[in-house]
């Protein structure tokens, strides 16, 4: 296991209002898979971890491409994923040849979802459901971000979304990137691509690139949850997750309106800095 990083893994399964997100990830001398729903979060320490060929296995879970199955305290299934839907290439643009304090990746932005779990004793059914996945890895979180996923609209769209702080050869600039999947075709927004940021806020988020305009108004939810986050690659940080933000979406190109969307159904994460 390397000594001074991390690596983790998001795996989110909605269906309607039931969401449910597993982080199976490993850091300094521990391994672990957190949990968040609505109802809260759950961390759980497990034995170990391992990756063959795309197949992620820590205590008694397993998540791949094709699904995941789940034996932790209270909580027990599986879920089947169809067809993921990768990028056409890397989000991280020609930064993922570089070191990163917080190396960011996408497996899937959007794919569907069919089974079951067992939550303290309640059955949930994702059958017809969506799914998304990625992964970070690096060292440490940004000190300051905001991040946004949302696949639950009225249209086929997934966007993912974020601004950070972000450390680079002893410098700083605040960056961002954002993909959205609509209707089968990939937009993509980015610092590396000439994408500029008017405006972030906890509420507000707008950015532009070419001829692409994206707004999109967040309200978190009146619950968010802690989760644990790495800090120089141990787990001693905590950020804190929205897991059904209001969310309204809006892209322009070339000033004609591409879509205008809603959902109450967005994983939202925001942390301030007064220094960005």
């Amino acid at each position: 296991m390397r000594n001074k990083g991390f690596e983790g893994w998001y795996f989110r399964h909605q269906k309607d209002e039931d969401t449910i997100a597993f982080i199976p990830g490993r850091a300094e001398n521990t391994s672990f898979v957190q949990v968040i729903s609505p109802a809260g979060s759950r961390q759980f320490d497990t034995p170990g971890l391992s990756v063959n060929h795309g197949v992620i296995r820590t205590g008694n879970c397993l998540f791949s491409r094709r699904g995941c199955k789940i034996d932790l305290p209270g909580i027990g299934g599986k879920i089947r994923y169809g067809g993921l839907t990768p990028l056409h290439s890397d989000i991280m643009g020609p930064f993922r040849f570089f070191p990163m304090e917080c190396r960011h990746g996408i497996i899937s932005m959007t794919h569907s979802l069919s089974g079951s779990l067992s939550i303290d004793g309640a059955a949930h059914s994702f059958n017809g459901g969506t799914g998304y996945a990625e992964k970070d890895s690096g060292t440490s979180f940004p000190r300051s971000y905001l991040w946004m996923q949302c696949s639950d609209f009225p249209e086929p769209c997934s966007v993912m979304v974020s601004v950070a702080h972000i450390p680079f050869y002893g410098m700083s600039f605040r960056g961002c990137i954002c993909a959205i999947v609509y209707r089968g075709r990939e937009y993509r927004l980015a610092t590396y691509g000439g994408a500029h940021i008017h405006a972030v806020s906890a509420e507000h988020l707008c950015l532009s690139q070419g001829k692409l305009l994206l707004e999109i108004d967040m309200k978190p939810s009146r619950s968010s949850h802690p989760l644990r986050s790495p800090v120089q690659g141990k787990m001693s940080g905590t950020i804190r997750e929205n897991c059904n933000a209001a969310v309204s979406a809006r892209l322009w190109d070339r000033g004609k309106t591409v879509f205008s969307l809603h959902s109450s159904h967005a994983a939202y994460e925001y942390v301030p800095d007064g220094k960005d």
